[in-house]
């Protein structure tokens, strides 16, 4: 057996593993790398080993840097079965095409600049012809259930507790009359996170591809996120202002509307306006509804004491789709929660809000997430006096407060955890994906301490034996 590590090496950006055992080669992810623009061009255009000698593909989650780059692997002649849970097949449905339709437009404005300055156009990495055609090639699998994929090779998919759908990879592999247990987490959830099941150990793994995206940090805990929600819903509603949440679409939008079901429900918080203000969100919730099977019991319980009624909806929530909608919040004069994609407040409708928003100091802008360096999240999380939204400045008189207990990824302690539990008497090889190299050596670290592990953090385009 053989492993080829391709992307999300030593980065977090671009996941993609190559099994190869059996005569069989599978793909594991395809995520479309993000960086500068030509660079990502070529890198996700460009695949660094021959297609057509794939015999299949497993996907962990629908998330874009473990996802999105397979419209392009089915432009590159891939035809093949792509291995997934129902869910993340919905979520792929919406994820891709509106990856594809962000990308469209982008092209479209820098190609009008591009033409001011007498350049030849420039395509988009994908559009929404390709999405179309990979979208086929999905086969749903449910949790726990084994499934002969290749010549001696069983894959089971586990709940991973990172987004809906999202699994944990088990191959159940015999070659040479040997059997091994590879375990590849994805990314890895978390305990006790809202609506979604804890992750899943798995026993009797030999060999561990492990993420190591917070190697090296710990979150706040998620109790510790719903005190946070409440203290600042209250806090805002005294000032007479709105609370804008710029917030990712896939997960933590649906988290934070099912803590401020739960909070309305125990009066907790008053019964205010809520609007979920992004059309990706909106789909996504709709996924959301239609895969019960990854609830947790807290659901279950809301569900009871709700008399059954939605968990994601709730008296004065309101789901908007139109750009007429939108804009009608613009309106607004009493206390209201605004949740907008995008998270890092780079595109999509929050930029409408921060705009109208950011100068009232009765308003709160609530950082419900990880802001990557020279975003405008980044720069409002900073507090920066004054900020750039459509080129024009703004100042920040709004005030700003930060809430990190919603983080899907499994932090330091976390993943030395998952690996203590899940290590068993047969686990030897620990591999750590998916983390910048500071994370990954210092996970490593811990992972070696407790003894008995050959823990590796492989370079890009390198190649195990096992």
């Amino acid at each position: 057996m053989k492993i080829e590590f391709i992307g999300a090496v030593q980065t977090v950006t671009g996941s993609m593993h190559i099994i190869e055992v059996n005569g069989f080669r599978l793909l594991l992810e395809c995520g479309l790398f993000q960086g500068r623009r030509q660079e990502s061009f070529e890198r996700n255009r460009n695949f660094p080993f021959d297609v057509g000698k794939l015999d299949a593909m497993v996907l962990s989650h629908a998330h874009i840097d473990h996802s999105g780059n397979i419209p392009n692997l089915v432009r590159a002649g891939f035809q093949r079965n792509i291995y997934t849970t129902a869910a993340t097949v919905d979520l792929c449905s919406a994820m891709l095409r509106d990856s594809a339709h962000i990308q469209e437009q982008d092209t479209e404005y820098v190609n009008k600049h591009r033409a001011q300055q007498g350049l030849p156009p420039v395509e988009p990495i994908y559009d929404q012809q390709d999405v179309m055609r990979c979208l086929p090639l999905f086969v749903g699998i449910g949790y726990g259930r084994p499934f002969q994929i290749g010549p001696r090779i069983t894959l089971t998919l586990c709940d991973a507790g990172h987004i809906l759908g999202s699994a944990l990879v088990v191959l159940d592999i015999e070659e040479g009359g040997r059997k091994t247990r590879l375990l590849f987490t994805g990314d890895l959830g978390r305990k006790g996170l809202p609506i979604l099941r804890d992750p899943e150990v798995v026993e009797g793994a030999d060999l561990l591809m492990l993420e190591s995206t917070y190697g090296n940090r710990e979150h706040e805990s998620p109790q510790g996120a719903q005190g946070t929600l409440r203290r600042v819903v209250n806090a805002t509603y005294r000032e007479g202002g709105k609370l804008i949440i710029p917030a990712f679409a896939v997960g933590r939008t649906q988290e934070i509307v099912y803590d401020l079901h739960k909070l309305v429900l125990d009066r907790k918080i008053p019964s205010l306006p809520v609007f979920v203000d992004s059309p990706l969100a909106t789909n996504v919730t709709e996924a959301f509804r239609g895969h019960p099977e990854c609830y947790d019991t807290g659901v279950y319980q809301l569900l009871a004491q709700a008399n059954g009624s939605d968990p994601f909806g709730f008296h004065r929530l309101t789901y908007t789709r139109s750009v007429e909608e939108s804009k009608e919040l613009n309106f607004l004069r009493e206390p209201a929660i605004i949740i907008s994609a995008s998270g890092m407040c780079e595109a999509g409708r929050i930029l409408h809000h921060l705009k109208n928003n950011i100068e009232d100091p009765r308003n709160t802008i609530l950082i419900a997430g990880w802001q990557a360096p020279d975003t405008l999240g980044r720069r409002i999380l900073e507090r920066q006096p004054t900020v750039k939204i459509f080129g024009e400045p703004y100042q920040l008189r709004a005030k700003v407060e930060v809430m990190n207990g919603y983080s899907a990824h499994a932090d330091h302690h976390e993943l030395v955890d998952y690996v203590r539990a899940v290590r068993g008497k047969t686990l030897k090889q620990v591999f750590l994906v998916h983390g910048e190299p500071e994370a990954a050596q210092a996970l490593g670290r811990s992972i070696g301490e407790l003894g008995g592990l050959s823990v590796a953090v492989p370079k890009p385009m390198e190649s195990v034996e096992i």
